[in-house]
This record gives C-alpha cells, structure tokens and sequence, in this order.
C-alpha cells in the first residue's frame, strides 16, 4: 500500500464529486463541519466546480490517495478571520478521509506530516484546527503529533441531540 499526495492546481468535475460525496456522507457530516442544530447536520451541501475554483484563492488543496484511489483531500488557509489565536502567519489546516478504505491504515498521520511540510515551505511557523470533542480519534492523532490544546469553545456543533465543543490546537513548527 503506498499513500501519496497531490495539490490540486485545477479541479476536474471528479475531484467536485468526490468532495460532494464526502461532504454529505452522513457518517462524516458531524465530523467535519460544525452544525447549530439538527436540521443543519442533516443539510445537503453541494460545492460546483466554479466554487471550488474560487476556494482555491483562498485554500491550498491537497488530494490524498492511497495505490492511486483518491480517499481524501487536505487543505490549509493563511490566517483566517476564524483563528481562535490571531497570530499573522498562522495556517489554518483541515483534513478529510472521505472514503471508508482510507481510514485506520495510517494515512491521516502521513497527511498531516506531509501538509506541514508544504506549510514550512511556505515560511509559515505557526498551525492551528479545531476538533470536536467528540471525535477523540481525531485529538488523539492531533497530540501524537505535538499539537497542543490551547482553548474550547463551548456550545460549537450539535450532534446526537446535544451541543459539544469545538477544541482549538496549537503547533509551532521548527526550522
């Protein structure tokens, strides 16, 4: 199994699909955007190509494969108004295993090493994500690779009838 990374310089109406796909899958809806309310979490979204064109004045995209099947995408934004920590230079990084044979294999922490590496290059030192308290998979990886936790924000998502943080972390990048 070999796990590689792409970024995404034109989208093709494939990679809109997949994102759309994986945007309403309803195992990784609460996962991966927060909702005020049930009716928000059972919302479909969908993203045209022409909008995913326009992220990318705003978004470095990265697309995740594992033996040349796309299972994922990545992707990272320079200081965003949504930055719990306003410090300039801050990349704002996101992560998304849209399909089911992508999770559990090790993938996600290859993802995030790798996407740190493209923020380095950037001459970026600073990364911040927000996780929901209850996705403890995911904090766990977080730690594992040094992030730290430095606020949550309570009342953030609704999910399984109740409302749950979002937890905000922290990572410095060396030299």
């Amino acid at each position: 199994m070999t796990f590689h990374f792409t970024k995404v310089i034109e989208p093709t109406p494939f990679i809109v699909d997949a994102m759309n796909r994986w945007e309403n899958n309803p195992d990784l809806v609460p996962l991966i955007r927060p909702n005020k309310n049930k009716k928000e979490l059972e919302q479909q979204w969908q993203i045209t190509l022409e909008e995913f064109k326009n992220r990318l004045d705003t978004h470095h995209f990265y697309l995740i494969y594992i033996d040349d099947k796309l299972v994922g995408e990545m992707n990272y934004m320079v200081d965003p108004s949504h930055l719990h920590k306003r410090a300039p230079g801050t990349a704002w990084i996101g992560i998304t295993i849209g399909e089911d044979g992508g999770r559990g294999k090790g993938i996600g922490f290859k993802a995030i090493q790798y996407l740190e590496e493209e923020i380095k290059k950037q001459g970026l030192t600073r990364i911040e994500l927000g996780v929901f308290e209850f996705n403890t998979r995911a904090y766990k990886l977080y730690q594992q690779l040094g992030y730290q936790e430095i606020a949550r924000i309570a009342n953030f998502t609704y999910w399984k009838n109740c409302m749950w943080s979002d937890i905000r972390m922290e990572k410095y990048l060396g030299e």
